[in-house]
Parts: structure tokens; C-alpha cells; sequence
């Protein structure tokens, strides 16, 4: 048995009144068809309960640690317990409920890095809702990346979001900041770093032996000898000469329009984008249902699934639990690689 099989997932609740109780009820009902990876839900167990009963599901659930919920998981649905601040109804969220949102992902990360939980999966949360109780990080992926520094005391974390998809594995450089800041943010020191921390875990998480990356360029045509910017040549294409001389299989930079296509992702394992939505775009085209956000760079596994809270359809029996599947399923397998590679 794999060292991590004796160890659950830790899955976060997410926003309660999002789709990530629906999906999370459903991942434990359909555990045995769908080979559902062992996990303990982190969050409020009444919520689940009440939104168990909205769906017209009946669903036993076990209260427990992480030492527990590998023996209750093919009887009972293990939840180590946050209680919400609040009342939860589907659809309506509540800032009241943020305390005990950000409590189940240091929960999680806590868990996972002492050894009781193999890789945290996060479901989705609502940044809004997290503002208004005074949350200061514009998404999940920083806030891992702070949580990681403070229980390591390294300063240095570079957190790295990927989108991982049958079809296509892509990285922004840049990630949740305004595209009119993307020029100033692009440095060659978070391009080289973004691309070296990719390779790294590919390596070590995802067991390639030799990754290949392919480097989107920032401007149409790659900056076209800088006749639409000069970014390209002057930025980027350093990295990228800096990287081969160091062994790294890279090539770049691309013209973005040209990356995605059959053909040419058939040259690469991943592609490096320098913001967020020329990543996300081709990623959620090609993968929606079955894509997972994966974060590199940490000291600890973190996926999710690669939507959103989903309000409009928490408690209507109609969210697609597949999103999350691939992120329980994806943490596994990289908890797996990792604990192979250390041994």
C-alpha cells in the first residue's frame, strides 16, 4: 500500500451556500462507482445535513478526525466539524459564515502538513463574501501561499497556479491582478521562477522525467520582432535562453494563438502563459467539467476544482460533481508520486 493511502484527503467546504456541499454529498454517495479517493470533509456538519435533505439524499454522517475517516468512509460520510457562524441556506451567501470558511482551509493545510491528511482539495469559495469579513488576499491560491509561510517560516513561496485538464496543463505567470498590470508585473525573475517551479513538480508530483514547457509570448505574434511590443524579446526570450542553458526542454516565446491547437499541444506538457486568462481560456475550453486547479510551489498538495461557488444552483440537485471528482482523484495520484519519490 501506498504511504498515503493510509491517510485521508482533506476536502474543505468551501462557501456553504455554493454547489460545494452538493458536489461533495455526491462524491461520497457515488464512492464505489465512481472510485471515489477516501476523504474527510472540513466544515459544518448541521449544513451538510440540511443540504443533504434538500436534495432528497440520505446520507449518514460520522463526526471524526483524519485517524477516523479512512474506517467510517464506506459507511458514513467523516466530517471534522467547523461549525458556520450562521444559518446556511443554498444559494444566499453569508459573510457571517467567513470565519468558518477560512477555519476549514487552515484546518486543512494544518492537517496535511503534519502528516494526518495526504493533500488538502479545496471547494470553491466566494472572495466577496471573505472581503467583507476583512479576508486581504485576492484568491484561494495566495492565501495557501501565506498559510504555507507561516507554518514553514520560508518567505520565499512562490505559489504557481495550474489548471490541469486531459487535454492541456497550463500556468499563468500572472495571476489575479488587473490585465492593464500585467506589463509592469511581468518580470523576468517571476517568469524564470514560475517556469523552474513547474519543471520542479512536474518532476516530483506529476513523475515526468523530462517535462516540456512551451512559453506563450505577452503580445500578439510574440511581439512580432517588437513591431506589437517589445516585452518579448526584451523580457521573456532571456528566460527562456537561461532556462535551456540549464537543461530545461523549453521553447518560446509563442504566439498564443497557435499554442492550443491539437498539433501543437501535442509538443508540450505545459503551457506557460503570462496572465491569467490566456491560461484559463484554452484550459476551460478544452476541460471545464473535469479540469482541476492545482497549485504548485507549496509545501503541501493543494487541487480543486476549477469553477466557482455556483449559487444559482447549490440545492437544485443539478451541479456536476465532476470538477471535484478530478480533484480528489488528481490529489491522490500526486500524493502518491510525491511519497514515491521520497522513498
Amino acid at each position: 500500500m501506498s504511504p498515503t493511502r493510509d491517510r485521508p484527503l482533506a476536502l474543505t467546504m468551501g462557501d456553504p451556500a455554493g454547489i460545494g456541499l452538493d458536489i461533495s454529498l455526491d462524491a461520497w454517495i457515488n464512492r464505489q462507482a465512481w472510485q471515489t479517493p477516501p476523504f474527510v470533509f472540513i466544515g459544518d456538519p448541521a449544513a451538510l445535513e440540511a443540504r443533504a435533505r434538500v436534495l432528497g439524499h440520505t446520507v449518514a454522517i460520522h463526526e471524526t478526525d483524519c485517524g477516523g475517516a479512512l474506517a467510517a468512509f464506506g459507511d458514513a460520510l467523516p466530517v471534522l466539524p467547523v461549525p458556520c457562524g450562521a444559518p446556511v441556506a443554498a444559494g444566499m451567501p453569508d459573510s457571517t459564515n467567513a470565519d468558518a470558511i477560512i477555519g476549514a482551509i487552515e484546518t486543512a493545510v494544518r492537517l496535511t502538513m503534519d502528516g494526518s491528511a495526504s493533500a488538502v482539495v479545496t471547494n470553491p469559495i466566494a472572495k466577496s463574501v471573505l472581503y467583507d469579513a476583512g479576508f486581504k488576499f485576492p484568491g484561494h491560491t495566495e492565501f495557501l501561499a501565506d498559510l504555507g509561510e507561516r507554518l514553514t517560516g520560508d518567505a520565499d513561496l512562490l505559489p504557481v497556479m495550474m489548471l490541469a485538464g486531459p487535454k492541456l496543463m497550463a500556468v499563468p505567470v500572472t495571476i489575479h491582478i488587473p490585465l492593464k498590470d500585467v506589463p509592469d508585473q511581468l518580470t523576468a525573475d517571476l517568469i524564470y521562477r514560475t517556469c523552474t517551479i513547474t519543471v520542479r513538480d512536474l518532476k516530483k508530483r506529476f513523475g515526468l522525467a523530462s517535462p516540456r514547457i512551451a512559453v506563450a509570448g505577452l503580445n500578439p505574434h510574440a511581439g512580432e520582432n517588437g513591431a506589437l511590443g517589445l516585452e518579448d524579446d526584451a523580457i521573456i526570450r532571456p528566460v527562456i535562453e537561461r532556462l535551456k542553458a540549464e537543461g530545461v526542454d523549453v521553447t518560446g516565446p509563442l504566439p498564443a494563438d497557435t499554442m492550443f491547437h491539437d498539433r501543437a499541444r501535442a509538443t508540450y506538457d505545459v503551457a506557460i502563459c503570462m496572465y491569467h486568462d490566456q491560461a484559463l481560456i484554452p484550459a476551460k475550453a478544452l476541460g471545464f467539467d473535469d479540469s482541476v486547479n492545482v497549485t504548485l510551489g507549496l509545501p503541501f498538495i493543494r487541487t480543486s476544482p476549477d469553477h466557482g461557488t455556483a449559487f444559482s444552483l447549490a440545492g437544485k440537485g443539478i451541479a456536476r460533481a465532476d470538477s471535484v471528482l478530478a480533484a480528489l482523484r488528481m490529489a491522490q495520484q500526486l500524493a502518491d508520486n510525491a511519497a514515491r519519490g521520497e522513498n
